[in-house]
């Protein structure tokens, strides 16, 4: 429910997804996904009914490759791919068996049995306990609708694109495809009433650069056109009729922001080392070939993943041995002498060839990952042996996700020796001291850890996978959210197990899950022993602005607190101390 603040002031809560502040008029878009008549038709009009389907299938595409190539040329190729999903959707088989089930079943015009087809798939997605699958049904939306504005010959009632000024979106949801054509001089930000984080609106907005906030629940029932309001994207607030001490309050947070920015870019060129003069390795994470870029402009030490399931997604065939070779060595060479750690495929869990490895009815603990690649080795002897060729570049390092304990670390290494043989036998080079690491996410593999430190060169700690699997919690889920606590005193052990089993095999550690790209988590994870973090590009310069103002002295003391403590609230409060008293600039916008 809205807050009522002073002469009127009103406030909206919702969840930030792009940060920055706007202000201006509101205007308020209605729903785009619109119910459509049912009509009774013959027999006889069965055929003809399906051919319209066709054509407007070949329409949406049509439609979508252009939205995608305009994406391309402004944004470039990693937002477009984007709607390389949207484009698999109008594909789907079972999508359109289903429709036409439906119009055999009932005989009714294909408008509606397309909607009703695709509402079995919104709700049966929707229902799913998986943030990632739950944001794909704005993507599944945002298809259907096009298909049936284009059976029924109407226009997006939503289009934006003849704004006369700039202002403030609201709408119950913003399809992807609307979102990727926004006039950033038009629309200065957005609201919805419904969405997530991890939505393709919402990345689309980060990649935007502008300010929008998700979940008002019925802003867009609720509030008219025209209304004078402030955004905040930080906080995922929507100010209505702003008084002039909120506007200058955050007329003092612009000015804030862009000072830090300022201050953040000057880092780019140093070193990430703390002020006691203790190196640590800051490295990002990418996940198509050609974001190395943003690896640069961030000034990240490499690439500390390299998710390489995004080159087999959202395609028909699978990437061959010399196209992966292809994009893992210009990678290479784009960072070198910088390195970067290739992880083998981790398809699965929320990530699926849909004519291999279709979701399960739990899939992050089923057949994915390390558990998938050994079952189907002609798969994984196509990559490794790409990885193999490309490590000539002598700067590549890789690892095997999901290990869970020391017969998949051999079996692996076996394969890898295998292989290695094989290009000898070609001639064909590669680096015969390629450094091999394994992911630490599964509390089996913390307790095996001392073997498997003893077949491998170093472990990257995925924390995202560590708290689902050790606390059985599905963070979005809210009825169990509360339980997935990074600064659980179970997780700070299992880390500091890992740890402490990596420095007796004479291996490093490092972390490449969430907890890596949170400054106010830093402190923890290097008094624990972590030697290298490698976080998202747009998180690194906050990370490393805040570990060059930190004494690893102050890191160890929270360390060994958080060690001998058994609240996990109470470890985040230390953390959170610590971390605004040594760079307070960080955190004036919470």
């Amino acid at each position: 429910m809205p807050s009522t603040g002073h002469d009127g002031e009103r406030i909206i809560r919702g969840i930030p997804v792009s940060s920055g502040v706007c202000q201006g008029k509101l205007l308020v878009l209605g729903r785009t996904f619109v119910q459509v008549p049912e009509i009774t038709i013959g027999a006889e009009e069965i055929p003809q009914q399906i051919y319209r389907l066709e054509k407007a299938l070949i329409a949406t595409r049509l439609q979508l490759t252009e939205v995608q190539r305009k994406v391309s040329a402004t944004m470039g190729d990693s937002d477009a791919s984007i709607f390389e999903a949207h484009l698999l959707m109008i594909e789907d088989p079972m999508l359109m068996e289903e429709t036409t089930r439906i119009v055999e079943r009932k005989r009714c015009n294909i408008e509606a049995a397309f909607q009703q087809a695709a509402d079995r798939y919104i709700v049966a997605m929707s229902a799913i306990d998986d943030e990632l699958f739950r944001s794909r049904v704005a993507d599944l939306k945002d298809v259907a609708n096009r298909v049936i504005n284009n059976l029924m010959g109407r226009q997006d009632q939503n289009c934006l694109s003849t704004l006369t000024e700039p202002c403030i979106i609201v709408s119950h949801d913003l399809a992807p495809s609307t979102t990727a054509q926004l006039d950033r001089h038009k629309v200065l930000g957005f609201a919805t009433d419904i969405g997530s984080k991890t939505s393709h609106t919402a990345i689309m907005a980060r990649s935007l650069q502008i300010p929008a906030a998700v979940g008002l629940k019925d802003a867009s029932e609720t509030l008219p056109s025209g209304q004078y309001a402030l955004l905040d994207g930080y906080a995922g607030l929507l100010i209505l009729n702003p008084t002039d001490a909120t506007l200058f309050q955050y007329g003092q947070l612009i000015q804030k922001q862009a000072n830090l920015q300022e201050k953040l870019q000057d880092l780019h060129n140093k070193p990430a080392v703390t002020l006691d003069g203790t190196p640590i390795v800051l490295s990002a994470n990418i996940e198509q070939a050609d974001e190395f870029e943003a690896v640069k402009a961030c000034g990240a030490e490499g690439i500390g993943l390299f998710r390489t399931e995004y080159l087999y997604l959202n395609r028909e065939t699978l990437p061959s041995e010399q196209e992966q070779y292809e994009a893992y060595h210009r990678t290479a060479l784009a960072v070198k002498p910088q390195s970067v750690i290739i992880r083998t495929l981790d398809l699965g869990g929320d990530k699926f060839l849909s004519h291999i490895n279709a979701p399960e009815m739990n899939s992050f603990f089923g057949w994915r990952a390390i558990r998938f690649c050994l079952r189907e080795q002609v798969i994984f002897r196509t990559q490794l042996r790409a990885i193999l060729r490309a490590s000539v570049a002598g700067n590549i390092k890789m690892m095997y996700p999901m290990i869970s304990g020391v017969e998949e670390m051999e079996q692996a290494n076996a394969l890898v020796e295998q292989y290695k043989a094989e290009l000898r036998a070609e001639g064909i080079p590669f680096d015969e001291n390629l450094e091999i690491g394994a992911m630490v996410e599964i509390p089996s593999a913390v307790i095996t850890a001392n073997a498997l430190a003893r077949r491998c060169r170093f472990f990257s700690i995925g924390t995202n996978d560590l708290i689902q699997y050790s606390m059985a919690v599905d963070r979005m889920n809210e009825k169990v959210a509360y339980l997935y606590e990074p600064t659980n005193p179970a997780i700070v052990r299992l880390i500091k197990m890992t740890v402490e089993a990596a420095e007796r095999q004479g291996i490093w550690v490092g972390v490449c899950g969430e907890m890596a790209g949170d400054p106010v988590l830093t402190p923890l994870l290097l008094g624990l022993g972590v030697k290298e973090l490698s976080a998202s590009p747009g998180q690194v310069p906050q990370v490393k602005f805040l570990l060059r103002r930190l004494k690893m002295q102050e890191a160890r003391e929270l360390a060994d607190f958080a060690l001998n403590c058994e609240s996990g609230a109470e470890i985040l409060s230390r953390a959170q101390t610590l971390a605004r008293n040594i760079a307070p600039g960080l955190f004036d916008n919470q």
